[in-house]
């Protein structure tokens, strides 16, 4: 039985195991596809002890980070349910099952779909959700990129290195950027606003050609576009263990990372920290494993 189930190998998962292993917790972290979503960003500028850094460069440091300890074991298997008997956890995965005393879930969120017709026919197609996977495949194109977040902001500047013009399409009336993000993205000739505009269409043949507006009901001709509205929270399973969650899907914790129900704890994207950054989600990966160290230190689990 190990005393730590992290569901979740993103940096906050792998963190959180990098911890679990110093206070020689055995310890267990699943994730069919290690690194999470930071892998698909391009370029992380405000993480400490990186003056700038790929996403997939900061994911495979803390990873390797991770690895060097004996103590985790790694399991590239996705967890698909999990009960609870007495204070043990029994956590089945498609290959097999696994005990645990306690959880930690850092199982992020998955990108938001826009949802309108042609969006899932031409997934791959000319609409994509990352732009540091697929902006190469678009040199010399027009591209648009939805949404007003810093995210968008930055995954334009990125297409920009690549397209030929780009355009952030936004349904309010300014976009949100962090002001060093908005001060690049209104001196790049290549880009365009867009601003109080929904995409109520995507059309094309074989692929992407341009997509519909609701602004003068107008078309506007395209080759690819880039979908950043926002996250879903992957908190499912927490919900079936009785973990409370907030009106937007996300598991309620405390300034310790602990949740309503006694041995399971959250952190990262999939919480209701407001404030969603790596480096957040870290810390509370780090608080987790502390409170769980004590958790455990005079408490004694039966196996299931």
């Amino acid at each position: 039985m190990y005393d730590v189930a992290i569901i979740g190998g993103g940096v906050t998962g792998l963190s959180a195991s990098i911890y679990s292993a110093r206070f020689n917790l055995k310890t267990i972290i699943f994730d069919p596809d290690f690194g999470g979503l930071i892998k698909t960003t391009h370029l992380v500028e405000n993480y400490p002890g990186f003056t700038n850094v790929t996403g997939m460069e900061l994911a495979k440091s803390i990873e390797d980070h991770a690895r060097s300890y004996k103590n985790i074991e790694f399991k590239k298997e996705k967890v698909i349910d999990i009960e609870k008997n007495g204070d043990c956890f029994l956590i089945k995965t498609e290959d097999g099952e696994y005990q645990a005393k306690t959880i930690v879930f850092s199982t992020g969120a998955e990108h938001r779909k826009l949802n309108v017709p042609g969006e899932k026919e031409f997934t791959n197609k000319g609409v994509s959700y990352c732009a540091t996977c697929d902006g190469p495949l678009f040199k010399d194109k027009f591209v648009g990129v939805v949404g007003g977040s810093d995210s968008a902001a930055k995954e334009a500047l990125l297409l920009s290195q690549y397209a030929k013009k780009v355009y952030i399409i936004y349904r309010k009336e300014k976009i949100r950027a962090e002001p060093i993000n908005l001060k690049r993205v209104e001196e790049n000739d290549k880009i365009e606003i867009i601003n109080n505009t929904n995409v109520t269409e995507i059309l094309g043949r074989d692929f992407v050609e341009k997509v519909r507006l609701d602004s003068n009901l107008r078309e506007l001709k395209l080759d690819g576009l880039f979908i950043e509205v926002g996250f879903v929270v992957k908190a499912e399973l927490a919900e079936k263990l009785g973990v409370e969650l907030n009106e937007k899907g996300e598991i309620i914790i405390n300034g310790m990372s602990e949740t309503n129900v006694k041995g399971i704890y959250a952190a990262g994207d999939c919480t209701n920290f407001e404030f969603k950054q790596a480096i957040t989600g870290v810390a509370q990966g780090v608080n987790a494993v502390y409170s769980i160290y004590n958790y455990l230190k005079d408490y004694k689990i039966e196996p299931c």
